[in-house]
């Protein structure tokens, strides 16, 4: 290939060729996952590429996530249309437009891609698929039990490791602030050092505030130790309600690990985590795994709120990426793959097919086909040597 076609061959930024095996190990992956999550009542959507910005901006998940969406005029009706950084966003609409009288609780799964304006430091890919779900008009504790024993059930159906559920309660700080009347220059100050986990700086800041979200960012780690040190820590009123619900919704949330025997999974706690959970509140969950850098997926309760005269309905779900999930996965393991030649008759390349074999055909000077592992000879299928 010469200079100038290399040139023309290159990507954006945080765009990739998905290739084999990669490509099809993604799709089998998803197949799965839709399929582990169909067992627990869930129904797919597919909503579209892009919308108009109106809808796609509206308050809640897209609000949050505008700055994240690629925008142009539609060559159609001239108005200004966004595509889609996040599923959840176009799940509201759904959810208050065309589901809108439909039988609650509503369950719903997707597994599309979304886009986006830059990547993050974890997260350097700006188009990946999504595949998650949705439980909408359900505010009970139970209903989040639901959605994190389905992620890690489709994370289990794909062995991607040993898996930490750590969880959060995003509106912890802001309760927090309020408490205190904490000025929008201290909150900010006080956010970049919570971000950062720096503990020397909160310290220097010499308040009761200080002091408290100091005890919260050491009280971080396995859920055992970290609960009983948040429990120790004397918290405003409202976010100490807030440490009680995550006591019982852990209570139930073990129980419900026990049952399936996840073995493989742990749970700790971190509840001054608020990256990606802008538009949650209550609780919120990030999925790792020993086995990828980055999370895997992020979850928790957020409300619907579409348009002016829309109710407002409370809402769990989780989001998994597949770029990092398919980084947590196995290499591709070989398929039984068989040659047969050229002249093989299709009646043969039909009955080989329906014993479960992918039969490749010879041709030209692509005979020896290295990829396949068995090869047709005499009427009988035999290893390749």
């Amino acid at each position: 290939m010469k200079n100038k076609d290399q040139t023309i061959a290159l990507l954006p930024s945080g765009f990739v060729d998905l290739l084999p095996p990669e490509a099809g190990q993604e799709a089998d992956a998803i197949s799965d996952l839709i399929s582990v999550f169909r067992g627990f009542g869930y129904h797919r959507v597919k909503p579209p590429l892009l919308e108009f910005e109106e809808s796609l901006f509206a308050t809640g998940p897209g609000a949050a996530q505008s700055d994240d969406m690629f925008r142009l005029m539609d060559p159609i009706s001239h108005k200004m249309v966004g595509i889609r950084s996040d599923i959840t966003a176009q799940i509201t609409r759904i959810v208050a437009s065309r589901l809108k009288d439909a039988p609650r609780p509503l369950r719903l799964t997707y597994a599309n891609d979304a886009l986006r304006t830059k990547g993050s430091q974890q997260r350097t890919e700006r188009q990946f698929t999504q595949v998650g779900c949705e439980l909408v008009g359900v505010e009970d504790k139970q209903a989040d039990v639901e959605v994190c024993i389905a992620a890690l059930a489709g994370l289990t159906r794909l062995d991607v490791g040993a898996v930490t559920l750590d969880l959060t309660l995003p509106r912890l700080v802001d309760q927090i602030f309020a408490h205190y009347e904490a000025t929008a220059q201290q909150q900010e100050q006080t956010r970049a050092a919570l971000i950062d986990r720096d503990v020397d700086r909160l310290a220097a800041m010499a308040s009761p505030m200080a002091d408290v979200l100091v005890q919260l960012v050491k009280a971080s780690g396995p859920v055992e130790i970290s609960l009983d040190a948040l429990m120790g820590i004397r918290l405003p009123q409202a976010a100490a309600a807030s440490i009680m619900e995550l006591r019982d919704f852990y209570e139930a949330l073990k129980s419900a690990i026990d049952a399936f025997e996840f073995g493989h999974v742990a749970v700790s706690i971190d509840v001054i985590d608020t990256i990606g959970f802008e538009y949650h509140h209550g609780l919120g969950f990030s999925l790792f795994s020993d086995k990828a850098r980055g999370p895997l997926g992020r979850g928790g309760r957020y409300e619907i709120a579409f348009g002016q005269d829309s109710a407002r309905e409370s809402a769990c779900g989780f989001t998994l990426y597949m770029d990092t999930v398919r980084a947590a996965m196995d290499a591709p393991k070989p398929q039984n793959m068989v040659l047969v030649s050229m002249d093989e008759s299709w009646g043969v390349i039909r009955s080989l097919q329906e014993e479960g074999w992918i039969v490749v055909r010879a041709s030209g000077q692509n005979n020896k086909a290295p990829e396949s592992t068995h090869e047709y000879k005499d009427g009988k299928v035999v290893e390749r040597t």
